[in-house]
């Protein structure tokens, strides 16, 4: 995994947890890089959705040693539509394009729906439901977010973000957690 940081080691699946909060905070983080760089139209949101992208690589990257290089593939591709989708959005919300909004909002929740039925099929620790929820979370989050920087309400915009980082620690440690419980031998 890139740009992590240097901590003690406490153990195997400490180190797991802490790198895998690394990357759910840097998609977060280069999320709302987009969302500023978009909406406010300022410069450099290339930039920011291909690093954005290259997040969603590592992330499927992070679990290619337990799930193997196909599984990693198919995450990053759900996660870079993912990505690739939001952007659509956020273009849509931007213009006024209702109908474009409510197409790209629907592919979202398509998508959404494809991540938490692969990482469910993936890991009998994470029930679909469950993960069905968990992506419908982070989506009305990130939305809330996104419309709040739109509208202006930047009060309301810090306290979106806010949500959104509490909600990815969760989510980001609940995945680390059912992939320990999942393969402990490779975390002795």
């Amino acid at each position: 995994m890139s740009h992590s940081a240097s901590v003690p080691t406490v153990s195997a699946s400490s180190d797991f947890t802490l790198a895998m909060r690394k990357l759910w905070e840097d998609h977060i983080v280069w999320t709302r890089n987009v969302i500023l760089n978009i909406i406010d139209g300022l410069p450099g949101t290339d930039e920011a959705v291909a690093r954005l992208l290259k997040n969603q690589d590592d992330i499927g990257d992070a679990i290619k040693p337990y799930y193997g290089n196909d599984a990693g593939d198919k995450l990053t591709k759900l996660l870079r539509e993912h990505i690739t989708i939001a952007a659509d959005l956020l273009k849509a919300a931007k213009s006024g394009d209702q109908t474009a909004f409510k197409d790209a909002n629907k592919k979202w929740i398509d998508n959404a729906d494809e991540i938490a039925n692969f990482l469910s099929s993936a890991n009998p620790n994470l029930p679909g439901e469950d993960m069905k929820k968990m992506m419908q979370d982070h989506l009305s989050l990130t939305t809330d977010e996104a419309l709040a920087r739109l509208n202006k309400d930047y009060n309301a915009d810090v306290a979106a973000y806010d949500k959104v980082h509490d909600e990815i620690i969760m989510m980001s440690d609940g995945l680390a957690n059912a992939i320990i419980k999942q393969f402990p031998d490779k975390f002795k």
